[in-house]
């Protein structure tokens, strides 16, 4: 049997699986979100139809259902498509990180949909308007004009989600993937420690959502220097 510290080494090795997940999964959430947003204000009653039941199917469903979905579902989803080119033969398993991102991607997609969708709304249209009067372009208007306030709306709300993602990827350890949790558990089987092993869990996840609010509070600081400011 490994000693116990062999076991501790492996939590914190788990540590990097987790953050990898973590910052993998926020450009695709913060593309999502904008994607989403821009669907629910879109002038085009089929894009709206489409993201309100993207909203709607994402903050109905619990997230582990969603991961066990992507995971067990998506292989058989690309067999499918592989079957209909003519290769009936090939198997394809999706990796647990793979499946983690994909299923928390959408999960944050979901609600930073409507955490941009709120912002965009609450940009003062006069400012848009004046932008429009000087001869901006849509793009010009989109980057200059909107993101910015956009962005300083959004950020509290965009934390809050954040630190929602940190705690959730522990769901992905259910699938395979040898983050923080999964070690942990393994950890703990292995020695008849449970409260050793899962305090020193704990503690990973309290520091890494520690730093990531310190991150998030210094951003939304600099945001609101700049518009001041401005």
């Amino acid at each position: 049997m490994e000693p116990t510290w062999a076991y501790g080494w492996m939590i914190v090795q788990g540590a990097g699986w987790t953050l990898a997940l973590v910052l993998t999964v926020i450009p695709v959430g913060l593309l999502l979100g904008l994607l989403g947003a821009a669907a629910k204000l879109s002038p085009f009653a089929p894009l709206r139809w489409v993201a309100d039941g993207y909203t709607t199917f994402i903050r109905g469903i619990p997230e582990l259902l969603i991961i066990f979905l992507v995971f067990f579902g998506g292989s058989r989803v690309v067999m499918w498509l592989l079957e209909g080119i003519g290769l009936p033969d090939v198997r394809v398993d999706i990796n647990p990180f793979v499946a983690g991102v994909i299923a928390l991607g959408l999960v944050q997609g979901g609600f930073a949909t409507e955490v941009f969708r709120a912002a965009i709304q609450s940009v003062p249209r006069g400012q848009i308007e004046a932008a429009e009067a000087c001869g901006f372009t849509r793009w010009q208007i989109f980057r200059h004009v909107t993101l910015p306030q956009v962005w300083r709306i959004a950020l509290p709300s965009l934390g809050n989600l954040l630190q929602i993602l940190i705690k959730d990827t522990a769901l992905i350890s259910v699938v395979g993937l040898a983050d923080i949790m999964r070690n942990a558990q393994i950890g703990a089987g292995a020695t008849k420690e449970p409260f050793t092993f899962l305090l020193m869990a704990g503690a990973l996840y309290l520091m890494i959502t520690t730093v990531a609010t310190t991150g998030i509070a210094l951003m939304e600081k600099r945001a609101n220097r700049a518009y001041r400011r401005a």
